[in-house]
């Protein structure tokens, strides 16, 4: 995660529901349980605030973002307090449901894989990683089995799998 404003650059992928031991196994494997929950927001922009639980311990963030591409949104990113993410609790989006999901961050050559695991599928799983620019090349381990970029299918994005769960035939 970066901290306050920035461009982030991202390529996200559809991949087959890998192996979560073999995911751990992985040298400076971290994983993250994380709740995210969406907030009332004007058009154009996403608002939500996570809680992050890391071996035992919570951290709290705040994310505002508004895309500016396929691959690249404006975000500003900030760590909070318990308090003030209770506080922003209250601003919820009645039609958004949390998101529940596990996450692996898994250093990958240069970059950070992060392998997101969700309680509502078996048979897949969303790997994102960020860029420097919109026309790097990726390079994926062969350890994960991809089954199709997913950058630009917006069914796919956390904020519209927290309105409706894509349960498509892969």
């Amino acid at each position: 995660m970066s901290e306050g404003k920035h461009a982030e650059i991202e390529r996200k992928y559809l991949i087959a529901m890998p192996n979560e031991a073999l995911l751990r196994s992985r040298q400076g494997c971290a994983v993250w349980e994380i709740e995210q929950t969406y907030l009332i927001s004007q058009q154009g922009e996403t608002r939500r605030v996570r809680r992050v639980s890391e071996n035992g311990e919570n951290r709290y963030y705040r994310t505002f973002k508004r895309p500016v591409s396929a691959l690249t949104s404006e975000e500003d990113e900030a760590e909070i307090d318990e308090c003030a993410y209770r506080a922003y609790l209250k601003e919820i989006d009645p039609s958004l449901r949390p998101i529940l999901k596990t996450r692996y961050r898994i250093p990958w050559n240069t970059k950070l894989l992060e392998v997101d695991i969700y309680p509502f599928w078996w048979d897949r799983a969303i790997l994102e990683i960020e860029l420097q620019s919109e026309t790097e090349g990726v390079s994926l381990p062969e350890w994960l089995r991809l089954i199709r970029e997913v950058t630009e299918d917006h069914r796919y994005k956390n904020v519209s799998l927290a309105r409706e769960i894509v349960m498509e035939e892969i």
